[in-house]
């Protein structure tokens, strides 16, 4: 997503259908912690939706790797 506001309805969209089915969604987007999304992202989850200056930043500290990514 473009800016961090759409990201954030991005995911309050998907939720709706992601957690009834057991689906993990973790935004990542500056004017965040990056800590704490780390963490989240270490936790798992299924679907990432991030910003592209944050996920090249979480890519960059491995944060998250997309060896298992199969839609980008």
């Amino acid at each position: 997503a473009p800016t961090r506001e759409l990201a954030q309805q991005i995911e309050e969209e998907t939720n709706k259908f992601a957690v009834p089915l057991g689906i993990r969604t973790v935004v990542v987007v500056g004017g965040l912690s990056r800590e704490e999304q780390g963490f989240r992202l270490r936790q798992g989850c299924e679907i990432v939706i991030a910003t592209p200056g944050r996920l090249v930043d979480v890519l960059e500290n491995r944060y998250l790797v997309l060896n298992q990514c199969t839609y980008v």
